[in-house]
């Protein structure tokens, strides 16, 4: 892409008529005529801070610089973010902040920037990361994403991006309608990461062993959908082989906001939901992973499926 786009004029006029992502709502954000993401043009983040529990390449010793962005393109009904997800928590920062972030989280150690759930932000995350990189900044950018993304808008991070964090949640179309809103879920998914493997190509990591470049594909396993799991692991496998590192994960936390239903809910269709992934399910996925071939892979051990593991969103390295 040309360097000219990433100027405050082009970021307007992405906000004006708002088809970053796939939903295609056509809002004026400028005007907070809010689409399905809840997001107005100005940014509002959550937390700004060191963050330990991703993946060993990304936290290393020191810890990832994760900004958490406020609003979300698919919400989740089981959303472990359930609140920012919603824009209910978020602060507003300036592109000037932004790019504040990126140094102070530097000056703390951090080994790399991790943008977090940052799709309805791409056009201001963007410029940020392009002044950034004019100057010499000089830790990788992570995308970490719901996959819920345009390949078009995508483009615009090519050589901005070193490290794509996507999520790839499904194959079942009920699956991702019932609980992301997105029936398309997989096609759109799969198309985007097609698209961050061919800026990103296959993992570098430096002498201590953290990832420079690469993707990693991450899966959370749902209580009671181990058949579905098993699809996202053979496509990922058999589309990249071990080009790609793949994470499993077995943190799923039924949150407070689930019980809060009522008999139309999704999780009245699937009751799973208000129960934790079981160790026997997991072994199983897990035996299946080996079976397939996956060799680049991550998976979590010990008591991961707990609230304290989801950080507080208080505003932290924001105010």
């Amino acid at each position: 892409m040309e360097t000219a786009i990433y100027t405050e004029d082009w970021v307007q006029a992405q906000m004006k008529n708002c088809t970053i992502c796939p939903r295609n709502c056509k809002a004026d954000r400028i005007h907070n005529q809010n689409g399905f993401c809840s997001s107005p043009a100005q940014i509002f983040s959550a937390r700004a801070a060191l963050h330990f529990w991703e993946e060993p390449c990304i936290s290393g010793t020191k810890g990832s610089g994760a900004i958490f962005f406020s609003g979300c393109n698919l919400k989740c009904v089981f959303c472990q973010n359930h609140n920012i997800a919603l824009a209910k928590h978020g602060y507003p920062v300036s592109s000037e902040k932004l790019r504040s972030l990126f140094d102070r989280l530097l000056a703390q150690g951090a080994h790399n920037i991790n943008l977090v759930t940052p799709t309805h932000y791409l056009p201001q995350i963007a410029t940020a990361i392009h002044a950034a990189k004019k100057e010499g900044f000089p830790l990788p950018f992570v995308y970490n994403t719901g996959s819920y993304e345009s390949v078009d808008s995508l483009r615009y991070l090519e050589g901005l991006i070193d490290i794509y964090l996507p999520d790839f949640k499904y194959v079942s179309e009920t699956l991702s309608e019932k609980l992301s809103h997105a029936p398309n879920y997989f096609s759109v998914a799969s198309v985007a990461i097609a698209e961050m493997f061919r800026q990103v190509g296959e993992p570098v990591f430096d002498t201590d062993e953290l990832m420079q470049k690469g993707v990693i594909v991450r899966h959370l396993c749902l209580p009671g959908q181990s058949k579905d799991t098993k699809k996202v692991l053979r496509y990922l496998y058999e589309t990249y082989h071990n080009q790609i590192y793949i994470s499993i994960m077995n943190q799923y936390t039924p949150m407070e906001h689930l019980s809060e239903t009522d008999n139309v809910t999704p999780v009245s269709l699937y009751p799973q939901l208000l129960q934790r992934l079981t160790p026997s399910e997991y072994e199983k996925i897990l035996s299946f992973a080996t079976r397939l071939g996956i060799e680049n892979g991550f998976i979590q051990e010990g008591e991961t499926a707990k609230e304290s593991f989801i950080p507080l969103f208080d505003g932290e390295g924001i105010l």
